[in-house]
């Protein structure tokens, strides 16, 4: 049986693999930054395997690129970051990136209800604003928060900075990983983790207070 709960003030959602199909728009950015950086000879050998960026995705992109390629530089980290976005941006142009089943209509069956919507990612401000722009959201949202923009250690902080700025009273965290389940009850939020785009380890979304398989599965909880 469904609990339903009050409709919240706000809601904040997370965006890779959450609103956002991020792989669509990733692993083709992904492959052309390292055939470029193997063309400016800062790095060899084979292209890190897909499942490394994915899984890592989430994190801070400083911790991203320890997993993906922990025994390289961290002055070819930067490049590889300068490319990743690069290639991000311009792939948004050639029209790639897919938001998940639903993600729009429920976004806006939200906005008219008065519900207050905001970003928190952990990626760079300009990839965060670009994706919510390009993808026709960007009139949905009161606030696009990133970490890139607001030089974050954690979800944890940047949620405390948005919900401290706007003057946030009840809020919804709306995300996909361990990061944004702890931002949420760190924040005494409630949390819906987001089940279905399989970058997750096991275990991650445990202390969650609602767990959907389809986006749309949100307008299902309140009332």
């Amino acid at each position: 049986m469904t609990t339903r709960r009050q409709l919240p003030e706000a809601m904040l959602f997370d965006l890779d693999g959450t609103l956002f199909q991020t792989e669509t728009l990733l692993l083709p950015a992904y492959h052309a930054t390292f055939d470029e950086l193997r063309a400016q000879g800062i790095y060899e050998g084979e292209t890190p395997p897909e499942e490394r960026i994915l899984g890592a995705l989430g994190m801070l992109l400083e911790q991203i690129w320890m997993i993906v390629m922990p025994e390289s530089p961290v002055a070819v980290h930067q490049e590889a970051n300068k490319l990743l976005i690069k290639y991000q941006v311009e792939g948004l142009q050639k029209g790639r990136g897919i938001l998940y089943e639903g993600v729009a209509e429920t976004l806006q069956t939200l906005h008219a209800k008065g519900v207050r919507l905001f970003v928190a990612s952990n990626g760079l401000e300009v990839y965060v604003k670009r994706v919510i722009a390009e993808m026709g959201l960007a009139h949905l949202f009161e606030g696009l928060f990133s970490a890139g923009e607001y030089q974050t250690r954690s979800k944890v902080d940047l949620v405390k900075i948005l919900l401290e700025k706007h003057s946030i009273q009840s809020a919804w965290m709306v995300g996909d990983r361990s990061s944004d389940v702890e931002a949420g009850l760190r924040n005494n939020l409630a949390v819906v983790a987001c089940d279905y785009a399989g970058f997750r380890e096991a275990g991650e979304l445990e202390g969650a207070h609602i767990r959907i398989g389809r986006f749309a599965e949100l307008l299902d909880y309140i009332f």
